[in-house]
């Protein structure tokens, strides 16, 4: 029977799936991009790389509950944006009652919602580990969630918004977080400047199984990424799973396949690199396309990234210019933009109308142009470069803006005594308790003479016999 506690409305099956899959998604960022971000940089950066996910984490959570929902998914303030309030804090009110979307809370939408913000921002991290200032990224999230992530979710997600009216079709996440997050991680890398020549030219992950670790809960994580776009624990959220895993693998494989054939051995690093290109190509169109489309998806993901990367961006000057760390340009503005791209041509109508409803608008290409539909095929590819051309330029603006105003306040990047000697200069932290990558033994605690005589009060007399 109804109760104040499950009332006649919520859907008890919806509602666990969707804290599930939002507690799946947390678990990408914390802590699987805490590990990621903190093993697959040099040693010197693991803790500083590490620390900036696990920031944006908690900066975004409170951000996101006191304005940043609302100014996604609440009352429009402008064809863009919503109107921010602190509904997102009346417990005993405004959480307690149903969603805009799906048969439980606004409180559950709330959380779904803000693991996707707080991954966008660490992922922007990606492109400036190795020498942003911390106190700089502590003012640069706030700023960046509230100017730039808000007006995309409301433009492409929220029901008010001008693009989701114009029919864009962005299933969990390819144009709101990845082509955000690259297109923006790209800029402030330019805006940050570059790491030392000396990082630029070697850094080697300190890592690389615990880099395999963090990668495997980010690819596992996605499951409730692309999983619970649908708002509900249906048809649409099992193919989306399926498809999500099916590119993934294909992507991976074709990568390493690649990197064989070039480079004469296939890569752990480059495996990770092609596992997140077919993640983030596919996650516009995990619940639109059927699975043989899933695949191909993969096959483009896994070659097309892989030649911007390891061939392009090595020829052109304006991509060497900008250091962009973890290459998150490649692997996530290029591969979203693909899925973009791939979802407005191959989205099959049957699985559109389970997530969009019985609307004609929403069909693949391939499909239009084989029910004779040519102009609706042509509107809907046009629909989906729009909303491209829309997140590249509101990002790079944006973006290049909230740099300039933090530069006013602290410097962008570190100095460079803080980048010769990165954790223990910044944090007064060491990731490791071994010796190399920039510091001697003579430098350490360890090699003090102090130290010696104190842990080895022989050692004095060895070194009188010597």
């Amino acid at each position: 029977m109804a109760t104040e506690a499950a009332p006649e409305w919520l859907e008890k099956g919806d509602n666990a799936w969707q804290l599930a899959a939002a507690a799946l998604v947390g678990l990408q960022s914390v802590p699987g991009l805490v590990i990621l971000y903190g093993s697959i940089v040099k040693k010197k950066w693991a803790v500083n790389s590490a620390l900036m996910a696990l920031y944006a984490f908690a900066a975004t959570m409170l951000c996101w509950c006191l304005w940043g929902f609302r100014m996604s998914f609440g009352d429009r303030l402008l064809p863009f944006v919503g109107r921010p309030d602190f509904a997102g804090l009346d417990a005993a009110g405004f959480l307690s009652a149903q969603g805009f979307a799906g048969a439980y809370p606004a409180a559950t939408l709330l959380f779904f919602q803000f693991v996707f913000a707080a991954i966008t921002l660490i992922l922007v991290a990606g492109s400036l580990l190795g020498r942003m200032n911390f106190r700089a990224w502590m003012i640069f999230v706030p700023l960046w969630l509230t100017f730039s992530y808000t007006v995309g979710a409301f433009s492409i997600w929220s029901p008010n918004g001008f693009l989701f009216k114009a029919g864009v079709m962005d299933f969990a996440g390819g144009y709101v977080i990845h082509l955000s997050s690259g297109i923006a991680g790209f800029t402030a890398a330019f805006w940050v400047g570059p790491r030392t020549a000396k990082d630029r030219e070697a850094f080697p992950p300190n890592n690389i199984l615990l880099t395999l670790a963090g990668a495997g809960l980010l690819w596992m994580g996605w499951t409730g990424f692309n999983g619970g776009a649908p708002y509900a624990a249906n048809i649409d959220a099992s193919v989306a799973v399926v498809n999500t895993h099916l590119c993934t693998a294909t992507s991976l494989l074709v990568w390493l396949i690649l990197d064989c054939f070039v480079f004469g051995r296939p890569s752990a690093f480059g495996a990770v690199q092609g596992m997140i290109t077919g993640l983030v190509c596919i996650t516009p169109a995990a619940g639109l396309v059927q699975g043989w489309a899933a695949m191909l998806m993969g096959l483009v993901s896994g070659s097309v990234p892989w030649f911007t990367m390891m061939v392009l961006h090595k020829r052109c000057r304006v991509l060497r210019h900008v250091d962009d760390t973890l290459a998150i340009l490649h692997t996530h503005g290029v591969a979203g933009s693909l899925g973009g791209l791939m979802t407005g041509l191959l989205a099959e109508p049957r699985l559109c109308r389970l997530f969009f409803g019985d609307d004609p608008r929403y069909v693949g290409f391939v499909y239009a142009v084989r029910g004779g539909r040519v102009s609706a095929g042509f509107r809907q590819m046009g629909v989906q470069l729009a909303g491209i051309g829309f997140i590249v330029a509101l990002n790079v603006v944006v973006t290049s803006i909230v740099c300039l105003l933090v530069r006013v306040a602290v410097p962008l990047r570190l100095s460079e005594e803080q980048l010769a000697a990165g954790d223990d200069a910044i944090h007064g932290e060491d990731a490791y308790a071994v010796w190399g990558d920039g510091e001697t033994y003579e430098q350490s605690v360890h090699g003090s003479r102090r130290y010696q005589m104190t842990a080895n009060p022989m050692s004095s007399k060895v070194d009188e016999i010597i």
